[in-house]
């Protein structure tokens, strides 16, 4: 079993900053792509960032400019870095591992960003 566990998030206010942190296994982690995603209560799951294992990334529009997605290989953790948020970017913040077909999630956490 598989295990990823997201930390660092919380309640912030608009415009400030949240970093997210996601562990993954070792035996994974060098050779997967790894991504956070996020589900707002109503919505679909969304892709956020993504950063593959030769560390390009992609971003979500919403989010280009904003937010930074990074690995630490040898400690086997993804970071985001969200910098101006904004009260949309309110959800459940899920880290991702992806090596096709295989996929791994984490339990999730949760971000909130009100006044």
């Amino acid at each position: 079993q598989v295990q990823l566990v997201e930390s660092g998030g919380g309640l912030v206010q608009p415009g400030g900053s949240l970093r997210l942190s996601c562990s993954a296994p070792g035996s994974i982690f060098s050779i997967y792509d790894m991504g956070w995603y996020r589900q707002a209560p109503g919505k679909q799951r969304e892709l956020v960032a993504v950063i593959t294992n030769l560390r390009n990334t992609n971003y979500a529009d919403s989010v280009k400019g904003r937010f930074t997605i990074s690995r630490d290989n040898p400690k086997n953790m993804v970071y985001l870095q969200m910098n101006s948020l904004k009260v949309e970017d309110t959800a459940v913040y899920y880290c991702n591992a992806y090596l096709r077909p295989i996929a791994y999630w984490g339990q999730g956490t949760q971000v909130t960003v009100s006044s």
